[in-house]
């Protein structure tokens, strides 16, 4: 579910359901605690899975008009049971709460998506930014955004992004936790090669990349290297930013190539920790 969501939840009056994968074994639509809710007239999230998830919001509707059910435990072996390709087997929990701030007060929802996110600050707040930003909710991210303009950075109305106003973005940037990831998108080169100065100096970071041209990259290496920074340690930034195969020039285009960026090298980092993981387990096991 989205952060929005949560915020959407704790309005409901009625009787609603939280739909929780407890257990996934093998080949699975969704991973194990992905949550979904049903309610009398409509649904957050999805626990996908075509089939599966029809079935279980069936019972879960089901619940919703018996008094005394108020907790049920499904399983599917999805290949056997539901005829889906996958092959793998899920268990799913569902528990009834009387309305929606009873089932925020009861579970840490929120709180968990928010620790499991990766932090993304963006620095600058304009249009290419705000294409972004309105696209990233429920993308894995906890959304910054940073601006040393009053007029731009009180433009930015969604609950799920904390807008900062900085004038010394350096300040900001000496709080930002590691691993972070960062976009620099601002009104101003030269803020933009301060704050790539900043970044590369902190070094813990998993992700910069920096928006321009080849020849802004290049420019700004010379610049970098010129400040005293390693070429290697330089050359982290990537600029231009986005998947090379989508074209177009238009600030929507623009921002959903650069999402589909961010979520490729994510995805990459987290499969090389798993790795990394694994070899580990096998040489303690």
């Amino acid at each position: 579910m989205k952060i929005q969501d949560f915020n959407l939840i704790e309005k409901i009056s009625s009787k609603i359901i939280l739909i929780k994968l407890i257990d996934v074994k093998g080949s699975s639509p969704r991973e194990k605690d992905t949550n979904m809710c049903i309610y009398k007239n409509g649904q957050f999230g999805t626990i996908g899975g075509g089939e599966l998830e029809y079935r279980t919001i069936k019972e879960a509707k089901k619940m919703l008009s018996e008094k005394n059910e108020i907790n049920k435990i499904l399983e599917f072996p999805l290949g056997p049971s539901l005829g889906q390709c996958c092959g793998g087997y899920v268990k799913v929990k569902l528990i009834k709460f009387s309305n929606g701030k009873q089932l925020m007060n009861k579970n840490k929802l929120k709180e968990e998506l928010i620790e499991n996110n990766k932090n993304l600050y963006i620095f600058g707040a304009g249009h290419i930014s705000k294409a972004i930003i309105e696209k990233l909710d429920g993308t894995g991210f906890n959304v910054f955004v940073i601006d040393s303009r009053q007029k731009i950075i009180s433009e930015i109305n969604y609950n799920f992004v904390t807008s900062i106003l900085a004038k010394e973005p350096k300040l900001i940037i000496k709080n930002i936790p590691s691993e972070s990831y960062c976009l620099i998108m601002t009104h101003s080169h030269k803020i933009d090669l301060s704050i790539c100065y900043s970044l590369l100096k902190m070094k813990d970071f998993s992700y910069i990349g920096l928006i321009g041209s080849k020849t802004k990259k290049i420019r700004f290496t010379k610049k970098l290297q010129e400040m005293g920074l390693n070429k290697n340690l330089i050359n982290k930034i990537e600029c231009p930013i986005g998947i090379t195969g989508i074209k177009g020039k238009e600030p929507d285009i623009i921002a959903i190539s650069i999402i589909a960026r961010l979520l490729e090298f994510k995805s990459s980092l987290e499969n090389k920790y798993k790795h990394l993981r694994l070899i580990k387990g096998s040489k303690n096991g």
